[in-house]
């Protein structure tokens, strides 16, 4: 770096605006008046809450099949369509974190991650071909039966609680996104919204169980595309075209695919968004219980491979849409920022704050806009209270023997269970607010948890050597670690220890009366753009550094979000193998093949091979028939 260059920073450090400084001017001046909802907005909005609350009523008290048994309840009498099934995993999986997120990813940090869409196909083929044929051959409930069945009950009772813990962390990140934005577009306070749209949720879960979520889930995926589609392509009209939206991004160094960097501290790199999310992915679909109990609720193995397809071609156009979106936001705001305007505080209200700038032209459009970041929301909610009380009441509640258990007991206690989970997670909502971005926030809170599941269920999957104490002792030591590095990070993030390189932003057609915007801009030339561009980034770049080097965190903090759950699962393979070794391996004759997965049981012909069409859910039902009363529930 020459000592001009040095010095024309120096300059900059001391007449640059910050964007506190830039945000304190402009407010103090000219107070912003924010465009909030009107009448037809909240009407659009209630109808869908009122749509969502019906279907739960319909299939508690008039549907054919009322839900008033753990079959009908958790898995829809395993006879559910192939549509809704599918309409419901996307809506489930895509949640307001991927519609409000990913634009505010894209518009901040560009393109890279965008190229996760690639890992989506992969995922895909290794769910169908390694982990779903052994679930849906055990006629299983709960996903986590598998682990009882292929160590003991100890591994299936850490899994489970691994998975609730999971979903407990999750889930009040994906309230949160959706309340964010209501209360910005309502002036409605956040902590208001939450527990008033919440319980709808709650409401419909309760009394309508698996049919209920899938339904809605089904409505809500078709308001989810509306709102989003609807948004993107009002938005390019204003930018000017698709080649405008693209042309005002790659001038200003957004587009970008092709990060080769080896260096796993580097944020996002083409490496770990395709490898790295690969595992992450896998972690949330393969051996996740909403994934198993959706497939489960096939009528047969092959309709649930189609169901996976469909939800990888739904989620890829999903994800390409919103990451074009965050395209089109820049490309609106390219030299307006609403941040360092100061009209929003978080980069997560972008897509909102866009949305209401074009409520003039299409009445309607921020309650349709709403209603779709609510829909995936709830539908994410819904599906996660289902699958915990599944999973709660089959792993935990059930196998107690001095507990006399009927269906209307069942029943029962999984509803009250949905309402108290709900409840608790309404209420971590107000950590929520505490953490960064909510891409590399939501990902490295699953991590926690994700990473050990995967690897947990793939040493047992693949593995038929590795025995029940080398899966325990690995688990505990991946949840640990990973849980160490993970809040660790988030930590040295809210500290300003850790800070990544943005793209540019601008302020320099912001209608600011009384600033003087050439202040901002006095040493550049309107004429020469680019050349302020790229001075802009190096300066940015060189501060952060300096920051940097004075409090460097530690170094497994650094490391990119990404790599968490691919970290976790080798930390299980690896413990767990040891562990294995350490305590004597399992006997490969005396394991049932049917544990084994597929894709590795011809490598151990000596694996016992069972002819039975039972899978061991029927075995386990019928082992506990006597505590039953089959007699009809009246709700």
């Amino acid at each position: 770096m020459t000592e001009s260059t040095v010095s024309g920073m120096e300059s900059v450090e001391d007449e640059i605006f910050t964007t506190e400084e830039v945000t304190e001017q402009f407010t103090m001046k000219t107070p912003l008046q924010p465009k909030l909802f009107n009448w037809l907005d909240y009407s659009v909005f209630s109808v869908m809450l009122i749509l969502s609350a019906l279907i739960g009523i319909y299939f508690a008290f008039f549907a054919k099949h009322k839900q008033n048994s753990t079959s009908q309840y958790l898995m829809g009498g395993r006879s559910m369509g192939i549509l809704p099934i599918s309409m419901s995993l996307i809506a489930s999986y895509i949640s307001g974190i991927a519609l409000l997120g990913l634009p505010a990813e894209i518009y901040t940090y560009g393109t890279q991650y965008s190229v996760i869409i690639l890992s989506e196909v992969f995922v895909t083929y290794t769910m169908a071909t390694a982990f779903i044929p052994v679930f849906y051959e055990l006629k299983i409930t709960s996903s986590y039966e598998y682990l009882k069945h292929r160590f003991n009950s100890k591994v299936r009772l850490l899994g489970s609680a691994i998975f609730i813990v999971k979903m407990m962390l999750y889930i009040p990140i994906v309230i949160y996104v959706p309340a964010l934005a209501f209360s910005q577009v309502t002036g409605i306070n956040l902590h208001l919204v939450t527990p008033a749209v919440c319980i709808v949720c709650i409401f419909y879960t309760t009394l309508g169980g698996l049919k209920a979520v899938v339904w809605t889930d089904t409505l809500q995926t078709f308001v989810m595309f509306i709102g989003i589609i609807a948004v993107l392509t009002i938005g390019t009209i204003r930018a000017g075209g698709v080649a405008e939206v693209w042309r005002r991004n790659y001038d200003t160094g957004r587009i970008e695919f092709f990060n080769m960097d080896f260096d796993p501290r580097v944020r996002h790199t083409f490496w770990s968004v395709t490898f790295g999310n690969y595992i992450s992915w896998l972690a949330s679909c393969a051996v996740n219980q909403a994934m198993i109990q959706r497939c489960l609720a096939m009528s047969s193995i092959e309709r649930a491979k189609i169901v996976t397809f469909i939800l990888a071609i739904g989620i890829m156009s999903i994800v390409i849409l919103s990451c074009y979106t965050g395209l089109v936001i820049y490309a609106n705001f390219h030299d307006c920022d609403p941040i360092l305007r100061g009209a929003i505080t978080k980069n997560d209200q972008l897509l909102p704050y866009l949305v209401m700038e074009m409520s003039s032209t299409i009445p309607g459009l921020p309650g349709v806009f709403i209603s779709g970041v609510f829909s995936a929301a709830l539908s994410t909610m819904s599906t996660g209270l289902n699958s915990m009380t599944g999973v709660l009441y089959e792993d935990f509640i059930r196998p107690r023997k001095s507990w006399h258990h009927t269906e209307r007991k069942a029943s029962h206690i999984l509803k009250f269970s949905v309402v108290i989970i709900g409840f608790i997670c309404v209420c971590m909502v107000l950590a929520v607010e505490k953490l960064g971005m909510l891409i590399q926030a939501s990902k490295s809170m699953a991590a926690i948890t994700a990473g050990p599941l995967l690897g947990i269920f793939s040493l047992g999957l693949f593995a038929p050597y590795a025995n029940a104490t080398g899966a325990m002792v690995g688990g505990i030591v991946s949840v640990l670690l990973i849980g160490w590095m993970s809040l660790g990070t988030q930590t040295a993030m809210a500290e300003g220890k850790i800070k990544f390189p943005v793209k540019y932003t601008s302020m320099a057609a912001c209608p600011i009366p009384g600033f003087n915007t050439s202040e901002f801009l006095d040493y550049a030339d309107q004429s020469t753009e680019m050349s302020f561009l790229q001075d802009f980034q190096t300066t940015t770049e060189y501060f952060q550094s300096e920051a940097q080097e004075q409090s460097e965190p530690f170094f497994l903090y650094s490391i990119s979000y990404l790599w968490y759950t691919g970290i976790g699962v080798l930390i299980v393979l690896v413990v767990g193998n040891i562990v294995s070794w350490a305590t004597g391996f399992n006997k490969c004759e005396d394991l049932d093949s049917r544990l084994i997965s597929p894709m590795v049981r011809r490598f151990y012909p000596n694996l016992k091979i069972v002819k039975d069409d039972k899978g061991f859910g029927d075995m386990e039902k019928e082992a506990s028939i006597s505590l039953l009363d089959d007699l009809p529930i009246q709700i």
